[in-house]
């Protein structure tokens, strides 16, 4: 006899400052773990599976991420009942959002979605140690307008190889970004807060392992005079060869908003 199989698309959200990240590793403690561990629990006899609709590395937030999940033979009848267990056994840094049921045909992998990450930062002086786990500190001033038009420039299509940490010649490098901006930060706000910070807004249907914690860095040097426009632009030409040497601290990227098309 074949097990029925049904799918649900759980939207969730968790602080990253004290995970390694999304996918499961040997020894320490990830998202996907811990989530797979309170579904264990809640569901009790009950086989499963969960698949995440993409990774975030270590201390790397989420306002919104998404996972599939996989329940064979006994479906959840009460999405509101189901929610409520979920979080009240989830650790205090993960939160479940909402739940709906998919059909077979849909992928979480596969499917296309816009993803859409910030990544918040101050400048000119030391912070409040509780703006650790999602605000990045730089010491130095730096020129936020310059930075905002800098940030214009990674909008449409080019090459973003120099923005591939340890990229290869087998990759597929030539991405669109629809959206990259630095606005003021009036997202994400408290009392501790420094009274100024920003956030750099990125949308886009895919990045590759570290892009955007690298354009912040890219961003920063130029915030701090060490490279032009100019600069920027030639490494998104087909034929730059620049490798970025300054990844910015994965504490202020938060995946914020994950849209399926």
């Amino acid at each position: 006899m074949f097990d029925k199989r049904y799918y649900y698309l759980i939207k969730f959200q968790y602080l990253g400052y004290r995970f390694h990240g999304w996918q499961k590793q040997p020894d320490v403690k990830t998202i996907h773990l811990m989530i797979d561990r309170t579904l264990k629990y809640i569901l009790e006899d009950t086989k499963f599976k969960t698949l995440g609709a993409g990774r975030t590395d270590a201390m790397v937030s989420a306002n919104e991420a998404a996972l599939e999940l996989f329940i064979y033979n006994n479906p959840i009848t009460d999405f509101d009942c189901f929610l409520d267990l979920f979080n009240l056994n989830l650790p205090q840094d993960i939160r479940a959002l909402s739940i709906k049921q998919v059909n077979k045909d849909f992928n979480i992998i596969q499917d296309s979605k816009i993803k859409e990450y910030h990544y918040i930062f101050s400048q000119g002086q030391k912070n409040h140690p509780f703006c650790a786990p999602i605000l990045t500190t730089i010491l130095e001033t730096l020129d936020v307008d310059l930075m905002k038009q800098g940030a214009k420039h990674f909008e449409g299509t080019h090459n973003f190889k120099t923005y591939c940490y340890k990229a290869t010649d087998k990759g597929e490098y030539i991405r669109t970004i629809n959206q990259c901006e630095i606005v003021d930060n009036t997202l994400y706000t408290a009392s501790f807060f420094p009274k100024k910070s920003y956030v750099l807004k990125v949308r886009g249907k895919g990045f590759m392992r570290n892009q955007i914690r690298l354009m912040v860095g890219c961003l920063i040097k130029l915030g701090r005079g060490e490279i032009t426009l100019d600069y920027i632009d030639s490494t998104l030409l087909e034929t730059s060869t620049e490798v970025m040497d300054y990844i910015a601290p994965a504490s202020g990227l938060i995946l914020h908003k994950l849209d399926f098309e």
